[in-house]
């Protein structure tokens, strides 16, 4: 009996990318990429591992539970696998870039692998790109950099764009004014991430009744706001209020088109955010459900504890992306036979084919042109389509 596992099996969480999907996501990565570079923001490329103090430093000890660690046999110290490249770039920006101006404004794109996907994303291995504004701490900063995202998505052809903004600081603001602490606090975050309105009532005392209308007010950006303005808050939560409202007129001016959602109490997945944090949705069809998070982002504190710095940014994911694209269209495929010459294939590729040579001849050119996936072939000079037709 042999226990070999198939050649193509991989570990849970982990797939090849075939054709053309491979060359799509590339494409798509790149003109992600290129409208980050339009607006200024420069690329950097950390590396696929670091050391564990370094990793998960600041914003980085979320993403502790989610590393792969191992042994680096050179420095016989514990080294991990990055989950996100966020923190990465957090220190190079705190290091190696300490000296350049601020706002400082930064760009990435790689690859991810985490511990264990989640329901939503059962992938490990995660394609990001990203940018990070750091050194800006006014809502002029949180505008830019969600409006920078959501334009990046409509230039890949996004369908059905929305983005829903969250206030991870509101509810902690709200717990610290009416002493919520401890495992109370620990037990009202539970009841909020389950929007049990009863349980949140139960839990928070006095802060009950209104933390249960902050559940219940989620929704449209205009509905929410207005809900929010009519409720008493706290000093510090007032100010998020304030912060919130400052951001959603500067997304009206910069982007009018953008469907934008608030969800005063969602914290899931922006534990180290320090302030506005959103996340983009799309949809296929208007008639369906939100296909999947294309991508989530906020303000975090970059830095050390010694000279700390604010900061926003987010990250995309362009698995799911590429997802709510269309197929993409196929390039011409020509074969070219050997007779054909190199200068002849050079000037076909710039016009624009895919030239696939033929390195060996062949009885029927259509025939081998077909079974190399060609929808043309290169006769006597010419480019000539198989059955009439190609591709």
């Amino acid at each position: 009996m042999n226990d070999a596992p198939h050649p193509a099996l991989l570990p849970a969480g982990l797939y090849d990318l075939l054709p053309p999907e491979a060359e799509a996501e590339a494409a798509v990565t790149a003109r992600l990429m290129g409208v980050l570079a339009a607006h200024g923001y420069e690329r950097v490329k950390p590396p696929l591992v670091e050391f564990e103090d370094t990793l998960f430093a600041g914003a980085g000890a979320a993403m502790a539970s989610d590393t792969f660690r191992m042994m680096d046999p050179v420095s016989h110290r514990m080294i991990g696998m990055r989950a996100d490249m966020t923190p990465q770039v957090a220190r190079i920006a705190a290091t190696r870039l300490a000296h350049h101006p601020r706002p400082l404004r930064l760009s990435y794109a790689g690859q991810v692998l985490r511990v264990k996907g989640s329901q939503m994303r059962p992938e490990r291995q995660v394609g990001q790109a990203g940018a990070e504004l750091i050194g800006a701490g006014g809502p002029a900063a949180d505008v830019e950099v969600i409006a920078i995202a959501g334009e990046a998505l409509a230039a890949v052809g996004v369908p059905h764009l929305s983005v829903d903004l969250t206030l991870p600081t509101l509810v902690p603001a709200i717990a610290e004014a009416y002493g919520v602490a401890g495992e109370r606090a620990a037990a009202l975050r539970a009841a909020l991430d389950r929007k049990d309105a009863a349980a949140v009532a139960h839990v928070a005392g006095d802060a009950g009744e209104l933390l249960a209308q902050l559940v219940a007010i989620g929704g449209a950006a205009t509905a929410t706001r207005d809900a929010l303005d009519r409720l008493a808050l706290p000093k510090r939560a007032r100010h998020e209020r304030a912060r919130l409202g400052a951001v959603l007129d500067g997304l009206a001016a910069a982007m009018p088109a953008l469907k934008v959602t608030v969800d005063p109490v969602e914290n899931r997945g922006f534990e180290y955010h320090t302030g506005i944090s959103f996340t983009f949705f799309a949809r296929v069809d208007p008639a369906q459900g939100p296909l999947g998070e294309l991508g989530r982002g906020g303000r975090y504190e970059a830095g050390n504890a010694a000279r700390p710095e604010p900061a926003t940014g987010f990250t995309l994911y362009t698995d799911t992306i590429l997802r709510t694209l269309p197929p993409p269209s196929p390039r011409r495929r020509l074969l070219v036979p050997p007779d054909a010459g190199p200068a002849s294939a050079a000037s076909l590729r710039e016009e624009g084919w895919i030239t696939v040579a033929a390195l060996l001849p062949a009885a029927d050119w259509r025939e081998e042109a077909r079974r190399l996936a060609c929808g043309w072939v290169l006769l006597d000079g010419e480019p000539r389509p198989l059955n009439g037709g190609g591709c």
